[in-house]
């Protein structure tokens, strides 16, 4: 049996992507950085571990909704008529935030979680970065699994290994989920 291969990220490939940074021209890589940055520091933050538990249940359902709906390829072609690509991730990505709005406005008020995503238990302080850090994660592996194969090869080798590769979807996709379980509330 033929497994694939881990990712090869090593200090030079990081180093290389930060290398051709230019804040003068940005290229996609720096939006997906500076975004993960900032969004984990002020999102995590805010929401606190609880709601941000809800949020990760909504996101994987959502996951599973767009990802299996039989008709959706079909009717987006048949829609867009595949003329451009950004309309179509624009799509796929729109459809998948409706979804998961939807999912977590009714998740906020349901009875099933509403002890998880209380006000008054928001867990540990230092849970709330490792939660956020596997959020943010999760929704950028995503969205960038929305992307088709040209777009992903305009980023950087350490961006499409961390957040697109198979490895990195796979680890983005369970992360989160082993550390609602082996965390403690």
């Amino acid at each position: 049996m033929n497994f694939p291969s881990l990712p090869k990220l090593d200090a030079g490939s990081v180093f290389d992507t930060v290398k051709n940074f230019n804040l003068t021209t940005p290229s996609w890589d720096l939006f997906i950085l500076i975004f993960f940055a900032v969004a984990v520091f002020i999102y995590g933050f805010s929401l606190g571990r609880n709601r941000i538990v809800v949020i990760l249940i909504a996101i994987y359902m959502a996951l599973a909704v767009v990802n299996t709906a039989p008709f959706l390829n079909k009717w987006i072609e048949s829609a867009l008529n595949l003329g451009n690509i950004g309309q179509v991730f624009i799509f796929k990505l729109g459809l998948f935030l409706l979804v998961f709005a939807i999912l977590f406005f009714l998740f906020s008020r349901s009875r099933l979680l509403l002890g998880m995503g209380g006000e008054e238990r928001h867990g540990a302080f230092w849970q709330i970065p490792i939660f956020s850090v596997l959020h943010i994660g999760l929704l950028l592996s995503i969205a960038l699994s929305f992307l088709p194969p040209d777009a992903l090869a305009q980023l950087s080798p350490f961006t499409r290994e961390v957040f697109s590769s198979d490895v990195g979807r796979f680890v983005w996709i369970t992360a989160p989920i082993a550390a609602m379980i082996i965390l403690p509330e």
